[in-house]
């Protein structure tokens, strides 16, 4: 078989109705474009890929070759676990049906997802693609590297109270303060985030936990009866939802920078406290782990496909790269990340302390995956009825400065998130340049569809760039246009400095933080600079972003799909 020549950074396609986009940020070891020999791809869920790339660069140096003397090289790449098992099964299905062939350098050697759920439905997926075939392993044959058990985070006042609680879940699903949860706790509303189940392990495995919670049932013992009998249960825990994440140390480090108000509790890593607890800045709390009495270990293994696109040297690089992996001097490395050690004998070193908020002699009874099917009627359910309904008001820039590829790079991306909209999404799209259009009304009707699409077939470039008046009047809108019990928020997304509002930078963050999470609304704002650095105002996009609850991100016409996808996941 052919070796694999050049790298390609591939966009996903997505499953469960999502676009073909990943979940995490791309990360990788490009120091030698040049090399010749083989090159060998991992994709890792977004847990892993500290630990892959910064192994990677360590083994790499060591100029490794095979039995054989062909020189190889490892290059890792980290997306979220669900868009790791979406991208395989369509490189899988693609390859069946003859449009991809086996020495396609899509195909990554090995694969890694953050935890046994969705190893689970890779197998199932792929058994079902390719029947009798086995290419993927069973669990049990894939090397465990690391691990890090699901955790509540909280500040230390309401963690006592959470850790006094004998199901949580149970008790989210009625609670609406602390102080009903335990009655020494403070009187602080339950705000609460965890990540997107389709796209995130650890959302899914959330997911799948509050179903064995509310039904006092062992996940592998639910049945797809279950989740339709459950579904409300599940639907009130969710509609404590502030946002959705896609990434989940990205969701713990908001937290901690956001507070309590933002959300007072979340469903995250061990290692992601660990994470947010190592960078706080002055004035910030810490956070602590709370350790349920029943949770998903979130094992990452080593799967190596027993697959025609796995060719015999890139298997032999394979497992010399796991070896290395899991080598006490390199499991050393996860440890440093606040990864659990995959290799027996490794010790846990400084970080697991009280100092960084978690238990190193933590006990738990560790779950297993249920039956995919059942997974599967979680998701569907989930995306259909259970998640927290939104309302973002989208505010587009059509200024002049936004003509020929910028303005048609942004209509394919808008199309793409109309398309994608859900049963339980809303948009409302606001054109501006010198002047600030009424919004349109989008939802995932097919004719809530078509008037988005209209809109985006009439707009022009020209004009102006009114940016924080259109700011402000979206804000308005969504204030007299609230949707009850939902996520509102605003997303701008402009390419330009502000020329012609009538209202300054700092009159817009007075107004803004009215309706912030401090105040009943809880309007979040996120802003995205389009284009090239200089052509926008970057530190007033994250101004406006950051003291609302929302972050900034830039964009330009090669990543502003990918970014706004992302965004899309989040409400």
């Amino acid at each position: 078989m052919p070796l694999k020549g050049r790298w390609l950074i591939a966009g996903l396609v997505a499953a469960f109705s999502i676009l073909l986009i990943t979940a995490c940020h791309r990360t990788g070891n490009d120091k030698d474009d040049n090399f010749t020999g083989l090159k060998v791809k991992v994709l890792v869920g977004s847990a892993l890929g500290d630990f892959c790339n910064q192994a990677a660069q360590k083994f790499n140096s060591t100029q490794p070759k095979l039995d054989n003397g062909t020189p190889f090289q490892i290059k890792c790449e980290a997306q979220g676990s669900g868009d790791v098992v979406t991208k395989l099964v369509s490189l899988g299905n693609q390859f069946k049906n003859g449009t991809v062939q086996a020495d396609a350098e899509e195909f990554p050697t090995i694969v890694s997802v953050d935890g046994e759920i969705y190893q689970s439905q890779l197998i199932y997926r792929m058994n079902q693609l390719f029947p009798g075939q086995k290419y993927i392993p069973e669990i049990i044959d894939s090397p465990l590297l690391a691990d890090s058990p699901m955790v509540f985070m909280a500040q230390a006042d309401i963690a006592d109270g959470l850790r006094k609680t004998p199901d949580l879940y149970k008790a989210l699903v009625t609670a609406k303060t602390h102080r009903d949860i335990d009655p020494a706790a403070p009187v602080q509303p339950v705000h609460y985030v965890h990540n997107a189940p389709t796209r995130s392990n650890s959302g899914l495995q959330t997911l799948v936990a509050q179903y064995a919670s509310v039904s006092s049932k062992r996940p592998e013992q639910l049945t797809t009866t279950d989740v339709q009998q459950f579904q409300p249960q599940i639907q009130q825990i969710q509609s404590k939802i502030t946002r959705y994440g896609i990434s989940t140390n990205s969701l713990a480090k908001a937290m901690v920078k956001n507070g309590p108000y933002w959300a007072s509790v979340a469903s995250v890593y061990e290692e992601s406290v660990i994470a947010a607890n190592s960078h706080l800045q002055p004035g910030q709390q810490r956070y602590e782990a709370v350790y349920p009495k029943a949770t998903f270990t979130s094992n990452m293994r080593a799967i190596l496909p027993n697959a025609p696109w796995v060719s015999a040297d890139e298997k032999a690089a394979a497992q010399k790269f796991i070896a290395y992996l899991r080598s006490p001097e390199i499991q050393k490395i996860a440890t440093d990340l606040g990864l659990r050690p995959g290799t027996p004998g490794v010790s846990l070193g400084t970080k697991f302390s009280q100092e960084f908020g978690v238990n190193p002699q933590a006990k738990y009874d560790s779950l297993r995956p249920p039956q995919p099917e059942v997974v599967e009627a979680m998701l569907k359910s989930w995306q259909e009825v259970a998640k927290k309904a939104s309302l973002v008001v989208m505010v587009v820039d059509s200024s002049g400065s936004m003509e020929g590829e910028k303005l048609s790079a942004a209509q394919n991306t808008l199309k793409n998130y109309i398309n994608n909209l859900g049963p339980k999404e809303q948009i409302a799209l606001i054109d501006f340049d010198s002047q600030i259009r009424p919004p349109v009304l989008v939802d995932g009707t097919p004719q809530g569809k078509e008037r988005g699409l209209q809109f985006l077939s009439e707009l022009t470039a020209d004009g102006d760039t009114k940016l924080y008046d259109a700011a402000l009047n979206a804000r308005n809108w969504l204030q007299q246009n609230l949707r009850p019990d939902a996520i509102n928020a605003v997303l701008i997304l402009t390419d330009g400095e502000d020329t012609n509002s009538q209202i300054s930078l700092e009159q817009l963050s007075q107004e803004l933080q009215k309706s912030g999470f401090n105040s009943d609304q809880r309007i979040g704002v996120f802003t995205v600079g389009y284009g090239n650095e200089g052509e926008f105002n970057a530190d007033a996009l994250k101004k406006i972003a950051e003291l609302n609850g929302g972050y900034y991100s830039k964009g330009d016409p090669e990543t502003i799909s990918r970014l706004i996808a992302d965004l899309q996941v989040e409400f």
